[in-house]
């Protein structure tokens, strides 16, 4: 269950504002019949209907916001194409590395068809029967990871889409607690069955034991690997072939008599799971009663909803196999806007938390998740949660307060778009022109705002110098990708005087410098990739520190007494520090409180072993002593920096590195040599698996010790070995590594003082 969460100040602490109530002080207007006819209609026109129009629960019982998310490499893009392909949302299709050279419709950048992967969360549209759909295709590898969790943040419901080989992998599992952050419902469809090694039954099991989800599969495979022609439909227990060109052909069958006590089984193993996480179900399996065909579908539907369970459904997008029924399964079993629970909070009112009503006849409140630089200016993505949004209406910008116009409307293909002249409760769309930030609310006056969004932190560095000195665009550069990334940061090192732009990996900074290169023409140096250190303290430690400053005139003077003590930083993680003043009696005023949290704040910024950030601390102040002229804000502030200093110092401080899950994938005979290099690089196994001829290695490895691993990987398993990463959490470094770690530090600093 997702706990509604502290609004912060800004974004980048992960806060998103949204908005939705009316203020209208009709009071104190002058009552003059012509102006109170007017406010009245003006008001009535507006007001909130407790009755949604039977139009709008209609449409609303026909939409569907999903979101297509898996490990990289699973065929989420693939799988994304047939989709479009089999609504008649594209003509022909093409594949995500395809020899002709176009790409898959949602990989439309450059860099995305180059690489083979997706970059950035594509959103598009499309209509199955009667039902309209708002896709979202995201990106599988963990250093986008931002743009899954700000999809699912406004999506209903998701496909899990996993190989049929390899299974729930890292990524899979990161997707998932995405999924369970938000509350979000999902379908797992198993792709790549023509795949030599494809074991569905294997993979059931991995969903119920790693991702700990109650799982069934709704389908059983007629034949596998080469052989996979088509699926069995439990429920309805008739086989499903896809035939013609591109398997747009649906042609229904009997069950194969080879296959008849498989379905038989696999209908009674679907019974029993769906026992244990639906009542009606559960009653009809004591009674030892079979449900009926429309009783498991609403059973099925009733437990994804409720997020107890997954249905399952196998295929293999790429022979065009199992995509139609995947849609029907969608439509079937996934929730509409209208059931699904989004709150917000009142920030009038104590951020009291009230429910968001989902018709287009309520006051508007839509959420900004995502921004990108078009041909024509900025292009907001915006979920509209609650009323309507119109071209040429006035929407309220809660975070500045100011008004803008809604000078274009328009509904988003991948980078195409179709104008409209308005959207309805529960749309997805996208405006122009609109200056705003990543996470920002817009309502038509109201000022209501939704829980947070979580945004991890960087766990990499690079400093980053242009060619072309005094370029204009290398700065517009790093302000637009800010604005749209959140978890892209930028600064100024404080010493070097160089710009250090940090992010979640090696391939997400590569991919911004070429960005940089590609869109604004500037071409970038950089340096070599600096590891996130941290720095922390081990032991309690105490302070007594007067700061004295005699100039002529009042001097400066602050005494400050208390101590600092390590916290768990993963245990506070949205407030990894913390200032508690216990000062009674006036010693110290209370107007200087606050600078004394600024300069404990100060004393956090930089450590004083490497020079890093520090983190897990508790700062507690009991005591101090003031003097009536000469002290200040600026006394008490740098007394308690250089108090935090003193103390930090003889609380054992240590160093903690970015520790990373590094899960390979590898032939068995490799298996010896992927050991050796995670061993080498100082890594703890934590999990093993071998599949057929495959094997998987899950390992904890300091990002550190990680540079390079992609080429060694490769020449140690003649290029067939595979690895993905993803941050664990902070850990303290090895002595000998703290003590070189300081050393290097030191030099540097005895270089710049020469």
């Amino acid at each position: 269950m997702m706990m509604p969460l502290r609004l912060s100040a800004g974004f980048r602490n992960g806060a998103i504002r949204s908005a939705a109530m009316r203020s209208m002080p009709l009071a104190s207007k002058p009552s003059t019949p012509l102006t109170a006819m007017l406010l009245s209609k003006r008001w009535n026109s507006k007001a909130a209907s407790s009755e949604p129009e039977e139009a709008d629960v209609n449409r609303l019982d026909r939409l569907r916001n999903i979101g297509i998310s898996a490990h990289i490499d699973s065929g989420k893009t693939t799988v994304t194409e047939r989709i479009l392909y089999y609504t008649g949302r594209i003509k022909e299709i093409h594949e995500v590395r395809g020899k002709d050279n176009v790409g898959a419709t949602m990989d439309w950048m450059d860099l995305e068809r180059e690489k083979g992967i997706t970059i950035q969360s594509a959103a598009t549209y499309a209509q199955w029967g009667e039902t309209n759909l708002n896709i979202i295709d995201t990106p599988g590898h963990v250093d986008f990871t931002i743009e899954v969790e700000r999809a699912l943040r406004v999506l209903d419901g998701a496909v899990l889409v996993l190989c049929s080989v390899s299974g729930v992998q890292s990524q899979t599992i990161t997707v998932d607690r995405q999924m369970r952050r938000y509350n979000v419902p999902r379908i797992s469809f198993i792709n790549k069955m023509d795949r030599a090694g494809a074991n569905p039954k294997r993979i059931i099991e991995q969903i119920r034991t790693k991702l700990k989800m109650p799982a069934a599969a709704l389908q059983v495979p007629i034949g596998a690997e080469d052989a996979f022609e088509g699926v069995v439909d439990i429920l309805s227990n008739r086989a499903i072939y896809n035939r013609g060109t591109r398997g747009e052909d649906i042609v229904y069958e009997k069950v194969p008599e080879h296959l008849v006590e498989s379905v038989n089984a696999a209908r009674e193993e679907l019974v029993s799971v769906l026992a244990e996480v639906d009542d009606e179900i559960g009653e009809l399996f004591i009674e030892d009663k079979m449900p009926t065909v429309e009783q498991l579908h609403a059973a099925v539907r009733r437990a994804t909803i409720a997020r107890t369970f997954t249905p399952v459904l196998m295929g293999s997008a790429i022979k065009d196999k199992g995509i139609q029924t995947l849609l029907d399964a969608v439509v079937r079993y996934l929730p509409k806007p209208t059931e699904v629970k989004n709150t917000m909070l009142d920030i009038d009112n104590e951020e009291k938390e009230l429910a968001v009503v989902p018709y287009s006849n309520q006051p508007f409140v839509g959420l900004a998740f995502k921004l990108e630089e078009g041909k024509y200016g900025q292009l907001t993505y915006i979920r509209v949660y609650q009323g309507r949004l119109e071209k040429g209406q006035f929407a309220y910008h809660v975070k500045s307060g100011k008004k803008v116009k809604i000078s274009r409307l328009v509904r988003m293909h991948s980078n195409s778009m179709e104008d409209v002249n308005s959207v309805g409760a529960g749309e997805i769309c996208a405006l122009f022109g609109i200056d705003c930030a990543s996470g920002d609310t817009f309502t038509d006056g109201t000022r209501y705002s939704m829980s947070t969004m979580f945004v991890p932190e960087p766990v990499i560095s690079l400093s980053l110098t242009p060619k072309e000195k005094n370029s204009p665009n290398f700065s517009k550069a790093l302000n637009r990708f800010q604005k749209e990334d959140p978890t892209f940061r930028v600064h100024i090192d404080s010493e070097s005087k160089q710009t250090i732009i940090s992010g979640m990996g090696e391939l997400h900074l590569d991919i911004y410098v070429e960005r940089m290169r590609r869109e604004y023409n500037v071409d970038c140096v950089t340096g070599k990739p600096q590891v996130a250190f941290r720095e922390t303290s081990t032991r309690k430690s105490e302070f007594t520190y007067t700061h004295k400053k005699q100039t002529g005139g009042s001097g400066q003077f602050g005494r400050v007494i208390g101590y600092i003590e390590p916290i768990d930083a993963n245990d506070h993680a949205e407030l990894p520090h913390e200032f508690i003043n216990q000062v009674v009696g006036g010693n110290i005023p209370s107007q200087y409180i606050a600078a004394c949290e600024k300069g404990f704040m100060d004393g956090m910024r930089e450590g004083i072993m490497i020079g890093h950030p520090v983190v897990g601390m508790r700062m507690v102040l009991q005591d101090g002593a003031a003097h009536s002229v000469d002290s200040s804000e600026l006394a008490f502030r740098l007394a308690t920096f250089y108090a935090f200093r003193e103390a930090f110092r003889e609380s054992k401080p240590r160093i903690l590195e970015p520790v990373m899950t590094v899960e390979v994938s590898a032939p068995v005979e490799f298996q010896g040599n992927v050991l050796g290099s995670l061993n080498k690089r100082k890594g703890m196994i934590v999990d093993t698996e071998t599949q057929e001829d495959y094997c998987s290695i899950v390992a904890e490895v300091p990002l550190n010790n990680m540079f390079g691993y992609s080429t060694e990987l490769r020449s140690s398993t003649q290029g067939k070995g595979e690895f993905s990463m993803e941050y664990k959490c902070h850990s303290p470094v090895l002595p000998d590594v703290q003590e070189e770690l300081i050393k290097e530090h030191q030099k540097k600093l005895a270089e710049k003082n020469h």
